[in-house]
């Protein structure tokens, strides 16, 4: 699953990979992660989807852009769920990383300047 975490796999499909009904894996995913596969996955590809969303390193990125990369194409259910996860809506998490970089940045800048500047 995690090797194909940007797309949602069936849970038909993973039962026949492991070779498991659909009520043995989902006890086996409640007795190991308390929480069914289905689950499981969307927590995952949303906790991925906030990772690009905080990543400071300069590459930019979109909300449509990052819920699509990890599978999550209708965009109003996955803010619903997105802000019931984090508690804010995935644009407050990208403008807060956004205006964090940019201070980040001003702040690297004058620190430069200092160094530089006579």
């Amino acid at each position: 699953m995690r090797a194909h975490i940007n797309t949602p796999v069936p849970l038909s499909m993973l039962c026949r990979l492991v070779g498991l009904s659909e009520r043995g894996l989902r006890e086996a995913f409640y007795s190991v992660r308390g929480m069914s596969p289905k689950r499981w996955s969307v927590s995952v590809r949303l906790q991925c989807v906030r990772r690009a969303l905080t990543d400071e390193r300069g590459e930019s990125t979109t909300v449509t852009d990052a819920a699509a990369d990890y599978g999550f194409y209708e965009l109003g259910r996955f803010a619903a769920i997105y802000r019931e996860a984090f508690g804010e809506a995935p644009s407050a998490t990208l403008r807060s990383t956004n205006h964090r970089t940019a201070a980040t940045s001003r702040m690297r800048t004058r620190q430069c300047l200092r160094q530089h500047v006579p």
